[in-house]
């Protein structure tokens, strides 16, 4: 459970049920959520929200294209941006906002790599808000900055209900995961821009990983995001990656792009 987000609240109801050993599942336990937790949640999102209208409104002042990034630990959120970094050698300036409980090793990372970086440590957050990312600014120079990634929280719940101002989100799947991930964490991969399945290099070593059917997956969830397959160590489908961010900066500097993914707190009203 986060203490911050109430993320214990972020839905009507749930069930628990009991599997025995003959694998029938026994009468559900049902919790519902109170209507003090409803207040305390509607309260904090309209908070954020009105912080995130605000981020972007400046963002789009500076002429700068934010990319939400969001995964489960591990994915290779930090790896894609290194080697996306390196890719774009200049063509393109890339500065990064990263999220992590502690330290600020992806940080010093990006920075390595050639890019701007500051790091928010969330101490016992789950997830980043428009107001971490709007402190997180006035560390920034945007002046030179064509593309502005967030690196969120690695977590595939919590960081999809809080719009942080930003103007597209990319969910990382990764092949060392379950092709279920779509099935298991819905809000999540419905609220995605775009879905790259990486570390596309260790797909034959980990064997039981079917990215067509984590494809299915995400259509039958009413995901409407395109998939890339992406391997930031060898390479593998970095172009297509890089003509995607190319298409969404001159869709910003146009001032064309169309509205945000949606909010996954709107998505779960609705499911």
């Amino acid at each position: 459970m986060c203490d911050v987000c109430g993320c214990a609240s972020g839905a009507d109801h749930f069930h628990i049920a009991d599997v025995s050993a003959a694998g029938r599942a026994s009468t559900p336990v049902a919790f519902v959520k109170t209507a003090r937790q409803v207040e305390v949640m509607q309260s904090l999102l309209h908070g954020n929200d009105h912080q995130a209208a605000h981020n972007r409104a400046h963002f789009g002042a500076a002429g700068v294209l934010v990319v939400n990034l969001m995964s489960s630990p591990g994915a290779g959120k930090t790896s894609l941006l290194e080697a996306t970094i390196s890719r774009l050698n200049g063509r393109l300036s890339v500065a990064v906002i990263e999220g992590d409980l502690e330290t600020e090793n992806d940080a010093i990372r990006v920075r390595a790599a050639g890019a701007q970086a500051v790091q928010i440590t969330t101490g016992n957050a789950c997830h980043l808000d428009a107001n971490m990312v709007h402190a997180a600014l006035h560390r920034l120079d945007l002046r030179p900055v064509d593309v502005l990634f967030i690196e969120n929280v690695g977590n595939l719940v919590c960081p999809a209900g809080f719009d942080l101002g930003q103007h597209r989100n990319v969910v990382l799947l990764s092949v060392t995961e379950g092709d279920d991930k779509p099935e298991k964490y819905p809000v999540m991969f419905r609220a995605a821009d775009l879905v790259t399945m990486t570390k596309l290099d260790l797909l034959e070593a980990v064997g039981d990983f079917d990215p067509g059917k984590a494809a299915r997956h995400l259509q039958e969830i009413g995901g409407t995001a395109p998939v890339l397959l992406v391997s930031a160590r060898g390479g593998a489908g970095l172009d297509a990656w890089i003509d995607w961010l190319d298409a969404e900066v001159n869709a910003c500097r146009a001032n064309t792009l169309a509205h945000p993914g949606p909010h996954a707190h709107a998505a779960a009203a609705h499911a």
